[in-house]
């Protein structure tokens, strides 16, 4: 009965703690984006994460043509403290019945 409460999602953050120690995927302000092992959070959202792919995504426009050039650039980080300000999505893995 008791691994029953502690799969139950009774308040948003406790989405967040069943997926401690998975791969979270977490959106941040000005176009970044992480994908890494959630190993620690709190109430603010600040987060520790391990083997974190960031993906940062910048548009410019050229001066010429006046288009938009999207460029992504990724790279890979074993720890991340990320402050849980700058947070705007949390999507926990996919979990199938």
């Amino acid at each position: 009965m008791a691994s029953e409460e502690e799969s139950a999602v009774k308040e948003p953050l406790d989405l967040i703690r069943l997926s401690l120690d998975e791969r979270i995927y977490v959106k941040l302000r000005s176009d970044r984006e992480l994908r890494g092992k959630l190993h620690a959070y709190d109430q603010h959202l600040n987060m520790i994460l391990g083997d974190v792919e960031e993906v940062v995504t910048t548009v410019e426009i050229d001066d010429e043509t006046y288009e938009e050039i999207v460029r992504t650039t990724k790279r890979t980080v074993p720890f991340l403290f990320v402050r849980g300000d700058g947070v705007i999505l949390v999507s926990p893995p996919l979990r199938t019945a």
